[in-house]
């Protein structure tokens, strides 16, 4: 019997905002590129995210080896706007208050 060797496409779907995302799972590629990079094999990492499967997870890092300079700019540029994103939350909502008002209600009763 013969060994058919064929090319399988890369398990990534890109969501309406353009987050590109492992198979039909919400663990996105900065996430298996990140553990990867920290030193997580392909297995810790589908054991990490029990959604993903293990031949997901290499075909992700395979594809993030063959084509880093590209998708290291993707994750540039999604770290770019999560900075955007964080900054106009923050400048919305101090979240400092969000301790000051407890520890206010607390020396109001007196305790």
């Amino acid at each position: 019997m013969a060994l058919v060797i064929a090319a399988e496409p890369v398990p990534l779907e890109t969501d309406a905002e353009g987050v590109a995302r492992v198979g039909r799972t919400r663990v996105t590629l900065d996430t298996v590129v990140d553990a990867f990079l920290s030193g997580g094999t392909a297995e810790e990492i589908a054991q990490q995210y029990p959604s993903l499967r293990l031949a997901d997870v290499y075909a992700v890092i395979a594809f993030y080896l063959r084509r880093r300079s590209e998708v290291d700019g993707y994750l540039h540029e999604r770290q770019r706007q999560a900075k955007i994103v964080r900054a106009e939350n923050e400048g919305r909502f101090d979240p400092s208050s969000l301790r000051d008002r407890p520890l206010a209600r607390h020396a109001d009763t007196g305790q």
